[in-house]
């Protein structure tokens, strides 16, 4: 039997806008990110009834932080769900930038350029001070992945979607951590193909 695992990405903040590295930090959806949130709720909402699939069957994950559970809240209530019904997983987290949470690309370079310059030779496995890296998430979320069952809902981040498509793909290619993600789209794998709904 097939498994399909959707994604979603929390709206945008005001640290998208800016270019400023997130991480762990807390920043609140914008407007801008609320109405991509309803918009993803809609819009899977019309792709799941187009399906035949009943939300209600589907688990129901997200990130802790609250960018990401405002953004599920906001699909799941698109979507005629109690908002609150779904089940935070700490695994979810974006990856930790360490002491670079808040900066942007171009702070980096400034303040500390062999740091940069790691970051453009390979991201995948750059570790920030007190951070994390690429790698090590993807094993986090490889573990959290083989401890689930059946079909699913993810809202998570960009870093977390990039990652998940090294272990649910089986690729090995560092410069996923490059990869752009939209915010007002939805991702479906089935197995380990993956496309843009």
């Amino acid at each position: 039997m097939t498994r399909t695992i959707y994604h979603i990405r929390h709206g945008q903040t005001d640290w998208n806008v800016a270019g400023r590295l997130q991480g762990m930090q807390d920043i609140p959806l914008n407007p801008i990110g609320q109405a991509q949130a309803d918009g993803n709720g809609r819009a899977l909402a019309a792709h799941l009834a187009a399906e035949g699939i009943d939300p209600a069957r589907l688990h129901w994950f997200s990130s802790p932080l609250g960018r990401t559970r405002e953004t599920m809240e906001r699909v799941r209530a698109g979507i005629g769900l109690d908002p609150e019904a779904y089940v935070v997983v700490p695994d979810l987290r974006e990856v930790s930038f360490g002491v670079y949470e808040g900066k942007t690309y171009e702070d980096i370079a400034e303040t500390n350029p062999a740091h940069h310059a790691e970051i453009l030779r390979d991201k995948w496995h750059f570790l920030p001070p007190e951070g994390e890296s690429y790698e090590q998430m993807a094993e986090r979320l490889r573990a959290w992945l083989a401890r689930t069952s059946g079909d699913m809902v993810v809202v998570s981040h960009g870093g977390v979607f990039r990652a998940l498509r090294a272990v649910i793909e089986g690729l090995d290619d560092p410069n996923l951590a490059h990869l752009l993600v939209p915010q007002d789209r939805i991702f479906v794998w089935r197995d380990r193909h993956g496309s843009w709904l």
